[in-house]
């Protein structure tokens, strides 16, 4: 048995965890990629919980920068970055529930070098920028291509080749009444940048509005926490989810769950407030569903608690608060 087969996706979700139809999303099923998060376009996928979708992901440039020579605020037009598959409705969510995402796998496509990063004008954590306004001008642009290879690894010169980590992005639900850019992590998800979203995790997600609106894309091949300079090693994917709806399980922000712990998401200006939002999501949920005191988890957390930086660029910053399972005890829900 697998912990997977005791998580609480299999515990309390519709199917059980158990994988149902098998879709696809091709670049030729999807068509127009989109860079909003709504509910005002029509679903590429209706799909029952349980089902099984892959998707082939675009990287945050849908392609556009081919070249070390290119110039990229020549050749983007922001804010049309992080294309989006999807949406894809699930049969059956409303609002209050939650949606269940199992990353099962994640593989590069795509002409080699299909890895790309760079350096984009007052973009970064380590610059001026529109948020945080200074005299300093901007760095120069630069672009790195990158050959990625899933066994392999991802080859950034002739001495170091970094491991193949790959995650996703960019995941989330559709708000309730408003259209958030794919730039923007929030309550729903988002643009969160967080390497734990990898496969072999299961992400939660709360909906907002019927049939959930789950969008996806803009995979990473690896990335440092933080994604300093603002853009990781962003490629092209075949990546494969496996959907789930738990019923009546009200969620505030994402959380995550892989074999080894459970967390939290913050997102929000300045990166402290991301900190604290993720901490107190966590110790509400280990007072709500494992049996803990509230005054007791807070107390708990502050001496086994870790924190793990998404991003530190993004219009929001993204913070995930975690506790070992091993500590944390049974899940009681």
């Amino acid at each position: 048995m697998s912990w997977f087969d005791e998580s609480i996706m299999a515990r309390k979700a519709v199917a059980k965890g158990k994988p149902g139809e098998h879709h696809t999303i091709t670049e030729a099923e999807q068509g127009i990629y989109h860079y909003v998060y709504g509910a005002f376009v029509e679903p590429k996928l209706h799909v029952q919980p349980g089902a099984v979708i892959s998707a082939e992901t675009h990287d945050a440039f849908e392609g556009k920068i081919k070249h070390e020579t290119d110039k990229p605020s020549e050749i983007l037009n922001f804010p049309y970055l992080n294309p989006q598959n999807g949406p894809i409705y699930v049969e059956g969510a409303e609002k209050g529930d939650t949606l269940a995402v199992y990353i099962r796998e994640i593989k590069p496509r795509g002409e080699q070098p299909s890895g790309t990063t760079v350096l984009l004008p007052e973009f970064g954590g380590l610059v001026a920028t529109g948020d945080t306004a200074m005299l300093n001008p901007p760095l120069p642009e630069r672009v790195k291509k990158l050959y990625v290879d899933a066994e392999k690894g991802v080859k950034w010169n002739d001495r170091i080749t970094l491991p193949y980590e790959p995650f996703i992005g960019t995941i989330g639900t559709s708000p309730e009444i408003e259209a958030i850019s794919s730039l923007v992590p929030d309550y729903y998800g988002g643009n969160m940048d967080l390497p734990d979203v990898a496969p072999g995790a299961v992400v939660y997600l709360p909906v907002n509005t019927k049939g959930a609106y789950l969008y996806l894309g803009d995979c990473h091949a690896a990335q440092g926490d933080g994604e300093l300079c603002g853009v990781a090693v962003e490629h092209p994917t075949v990546t494969t989810i496996q959907v789930d709806l738990i019923k009546g399980w009200t969620i505030k922000t994402p959380r995550l769950e892989n074999e080894q712990f459970y967390m939290t998401i913050g997102s929000s200006r300045p990166l402290e407030d991301a900190a604290r939002q993720a901490y107190r999501e966590l110790t509400r949920w280990l007072a709500a569903d494992f049996g803990f005191e509230e005054l007791d988890a807070y107390m708990l957390l502050t001496q086994c608690g870790r924190m793990r930086l998404g991003n530190m660029v993004d219009p929001k910053y993204t913070m995930g608060a975690s506790i070992l399972k091993s500590i944390a005890g049974p899940y009681q829900g």
